[in-house]
């Protein structure tokens, strides 16, 4: 699968020889990510102990039940989250994007099968790394746990959304929060990258990939979005958007 070519930093493709973490202090997700909390000379010792991770489009990260042996930071690029129940049905949790912790748990096991969307490249961890870490400096513990906290108040909303939201709402709240992401990384819009496809986005919502569509379109009947290409909405109306998400 081709990409479409994106302006942002953040999620333009990396070099393919990513070699040796480079300096952090000039790291372009730092303030989105955990490690923003530390000083000049903390953030050496956090160089020590990452290394660069690239991944191909489409290459698996972890897999839902292997020993959870490091985290991640994603840097460039995106990655998809996905659970399987039981009885085999595919749900997309989430998807990690630059600033994005990815691994934090409480589990000795990854919860989901981790993949990317595009070429993706991600500041490695061992557990143990950055355990130590955390002792060392509390402060950077003290991050963590608040990004665990967001993470869990996101997925409580998500639920809310799930339970409140008909889907053209749905969808409206699904855009309006990747628009905020993408503005804090960087893009202040109105045009939003979409770095995942449709099916992705219906098994995220909890519609098919048809209902998708129609939302879209609706959408942009409203004149509240503009789609210039598969990958890509054009917001036109942001009020009219959230008087959508807060019905």
């Amino acid at each position: 699968m081709s990409w479409p070519p994106f302006d942002s930093p953040c999620l333009t493709p990396p070099p393919e020889d990513a070699g040796p973490i480079g300096s952090c202090l000039h790291c372009q997700v730092r303030h989105l990510a955990v490690c923003s909390v530390l000083s000049r000379e903390e953030m050496q010792a956090l160089e020590a102990a990452a290394s660069v991770q690239v991944l191909e489009s489409g290459a698996v990260l972890a897999r839902q039940g292997e020993p959870r042996k490091h985290v991640y930071t994603v840097t460039r690029g995106a990655l998809r989250l996905v659970r399987l129940s039981a009885d085999g049905r595919r749900q997309v949790a989430g998807f990690a994007m630059p600033g994005d912790f990815v691994g934090l748990s409480g589990a000795s096991t990854y919860q989901h099968d981790i993949e990317a969307l595009a070429e993706t490249e991600m500041c490695r961890f061992s557990l143990d790394a950055m355990q130590r870490l955390g002792a060392r400096y509390p402060h950077l513990q003290a991050k963590l746990l608040e990004r665990a906290c967001v993470e869990l108040d996101s997925a409580r909303d998500r639920m809310m959304a799930l339970a409140r939201m008909n889907p053209t709402e749905r969808m409206a709240d699904f855009l309006l929060k990747l628009a905020a992401q993408q503005a804090r990384a960087g893009n202040p819009g109105p045009s939003i990258f979409l770095p995942m496809p449709r099916a992705d986005i219906a098994d995220h919502l909890g519609l098919t990939v048809e209902t998708v569509s129609r939302c879209l379109t609706t959408l942009r009947t409203r004149g509240l979005i503009a789609l210039p290409g598969t990958y890509r909405v054009e917001i036109l109306d942001m009020a009219g958007l959230k008087a959508l998400e807060a019905a």
